[in-house]
């Protein structure tokens, strides 16, 4: 099946990031998705809210099994995205945007403490 020049363009892009690139774009992407549920949840479109909040979910899980058990800071951030996964879990239960604005935030800082460390590692 051929991908349209979008997809491949995206996957071209992906292939060529760093590691520290793609955790951050997760988070980017993570934070964007729940942002959009927001929306979606006030503008009583359920399903698109839904969606949105599975992705953000299925971004949690690739974060979590992509964490590696030798560094220190593993058992945390594995205990957080625990935390926002099984928050999202009860937000798109509840179809509760309040729950979803409590997670954002994680999303942001994680992206921008990663963005920082990204600046000051050698590349």
């Amino acid at each position: 099946m051929m991908q349209n020049p979008y997809q491949k363009i995206v996957q071209q892009s992906i292939s060529t990031m760093t590691p520290a690139q793609l955790l951050i774009a997760l988070y980017e992407k993570g934070e964007t998705e729940l942002n959009k549920a927001v929306y979606f949840i006030e503008h009583k479109d359920l399903p698109k809210a839904h969606n949105s909040i599975m992705k953000a979910q299925n971004i949690l899980s690739a974060l979590d099994s992509s964490l590696k058990v030798k560094y220190e800071i593993a058992e945390s951030l594995g205990a957080l995205y625990d935390y926002m996964y099984k928050r999202l879990v009860e937000a798109n239960l509840k179809k509760d945007p309040e729950i979803i604005k409590e997670i954002i935030p994680f999303f942001r800082e994680l992206k921008e403490t990663f963005t920082e460390i990204n600046k000051r590692s050698p590349q």
